[in-house]
């Protein structure tokens, strides 16, 4: 058995991008009570490559044509059982986890091993798989079906991704049955506390946590928030807010580990493991980021849910049995999601969202819409950090606020206190809300392409756009971007037009084309 080492934080090396989760467990679901064992494991992992959520290296020309979205998402269409066995053939597993025999029963393993350890699915050879009520809560986030081989999904209730992750990340201890770490701390709690011990220091700004700092609390030990607060005011006195990478990574192993690490890169320490840990804290909806990026703070919008983590989770148990701590993550909180967050009257978040456009160039924007467009990862300290879609929704509301300042722009997105989206538009009502003189624009955004655009975006679209005619009581049309407008997508918007005999109007745009729509228009309504 392995030695338990004091190890830098990393959720998952396999789940980079937490936004998978739901997407696998609703691969998992397919089994869920039935007996685990090797065959089956592969079985499960068969039936994620199915779906594009695991994507080995060897692939037909086939398969590849299936799996033009990008990587972490569901691919194009589903596989065929020869492909998949294909794959299965042409891919063989040199992998190895504890409890799971070597190939594609350990593979399933590492592929699910972070839902067992936040409690939302509990799995052991010779035993039923269960996926807890926490899990189908998540699981119920999005709607995935299928339709001539294509593979749609919905985003229904974006808001149950966020309940989740505050649910597990307030419990999450570094020190659990499941991982074989010496670290003693509750991650979320250690940094909410230190946060609030640093803003309460008048000698500093008020910010929160320096994104240079955050290293020091991925690598601390324990759950004393006070000296790691009083060792990042040291840290501030000598360097102020920009000590060098090296001045970190030198507290880090000989100050904090002591020389008692496992070994890590230390390039990544001050990147990956710091966008990762920022990522999956912002999914709570309890983080905000500051300064350009460069710090991170509590959103007060939800300082009552603070406050009541604080106080119930702050003292917690430790557990030696891996099924009694999943019993604990798997334990929904009515209470914690009973707590309403601030509401931010509406004319703070147009506020907001012009502060955005001073702090983000015409450039800037363009920049990065353009990025969305081809697929591409973001650069920028902030934009990094939000998923693709949320990303897309922020971004047009800021182009438009951007290019026509008249415009009245209502995102529909949920957002912490600096006017950034913590979660999509939930399903029901359209994207962003615009107003310009007496009439009335929805602009409908996503990231789908193909058949599901077509399938699963324009005849929602329609109805959001009748839904918001009665609601501001104006002459309304509808825009509509993505990355590309799928030739499908454009015949049904055009049989809306003749069906609801021109009442119905929606205009589609690629990302590329309402740029240019942008810098050339004087209204948004035409």
């Amino acid at each position: 058995m392995a030695k338990s080492q004091y190890k830098p934080l990393l959720f998952t090396t396999t789940m980079r991008n937490p936004y998978r989760l739901k997407q696998i467990l609703f691969i998992l679901n397919k089994f869920d009570g039935q007996i685990l064992s090797d065959s089956l494991a592969q079985d499960i992992v068969g039936e994620c490559m199915k779906y594009g959520i695991y994507r080995p290296m060897k692939q037909s020309l086939s398969i590849k044509a299936k799996w033009t979205t990008p990587k972490g998402m569901f691919g194009k269409e589903i596989l065929t059982q020869q492909e998949v066995e294909f794959l299965i053939k042409n891919n063989k597993q040199n992998h190895k986890e504890a409890g799971f025999s070597k190939g594609y029963a350990s593979r399933f393993a590492t592929i699910f091993d972070l839902c067992k350890e936040l409690g939302l699915a509990y799995y052991s050879i010779q035993k039923p798989i269960y996926i807890s009520k926490l899990g189908h809560h998540l699981i119920d986030a999005i709607k995935v079906s299928e339709d001539n081989g294509s593979i749609l999904v919905e985003q229904t209730h974006p808001e149950y991704e966020t309940e989740v992750f505050l649910l597990a990340f307030a419990k999450s201890q570094r020190k659990n049955p499941f991982v074989k770490v010496l670290n003693d701390n509750v991650p979320l709690i250690l940094l909410l506390e230190t946060i609030k011990l640093l803003n309460a220091d008048k000698e500093f700004n008020g910010n929160g946590i320096c994104r240079k700092e955050l290293p020091l609390l991925i690598f601390w030990k324990d759950n004393d928030a006070q000296a790691l607060y009083e060792r990042i005011k040291r840290l501030r006195k000598k360097y102020r807010y920009n000590p060098s990478d090296e001045t970190i990574i030198d507290i880090c192993i000989n100050e904090i580990m002591k020389g008692d690490y496992k070994k890590f890169s230390k390039t990544s320490i001050m990147r990956d493991y710091t966008d990762e840990f920022i990522r999956k804290m912002r999914m709570t909806g309890l983080i905000s980021l500051r300064g350009a990026g460069r710090f991170i703070d509590i959103n007060h919008n939800e300082d009552k849910k603070i406050e009541y983590i604080l106080k119930t989770y702050s003292n917690y148990k430790h557990f030696t049995d891996e099924r009694q701590y999943f019993d604990y993550m798997a334990a929904i909180d009515s209470n914690l999601l009973a707590i309403n967050s601030v509401k931010v009257p509406q004319s703070k978040n147009e506020q907001l969202l012009a502060g955005w456009c001073k702090e983000y160039s015409w450039d800037i924007i363009k920049k990065e819409l353009l990025i969305l467009a081809l697929r591409r990862t973001s650069q920028n300290e902030i934009l990094r950090i939000l998923a693709s879609p949320m990303r897309l929704e922020f971004l047009t509301a800021l182009a438009i606020k951007s290019q026509l300042p008249f415009v009245r722009v209502i995102p529909n997105y949920t957002t912490d206190d600096t006017g950034l989206p913590t979660s999509t538009a939930a399903g029901g009502k359209g994207d962003i809300e615009c107003l310009e003189e007496n009439k009335g624009i929805l602009v409908e955004v996503t990231m789908a392409e193909g058949r599901t655009q077509t399938i699963m975006e324009i005849w929602p679209i329609e109805r959001h756009l009748v839904a918001f005619k009665d609601k501001c009581d104006k002459d309304c049309q509808s825009i509509f971007v993505a990355p590309s407008i799928y030739a499908d997508s454009r015949r049904q918007i055009d049989f809306v037009k003749v069906d609801s005999k021109g009442k119905n109007i929606i205009r589609p745009y690629n990302i590329e084309d309402f740029i240019a729509f942008l810098e050339t228009t004087e209204h948004l309504y035409i």
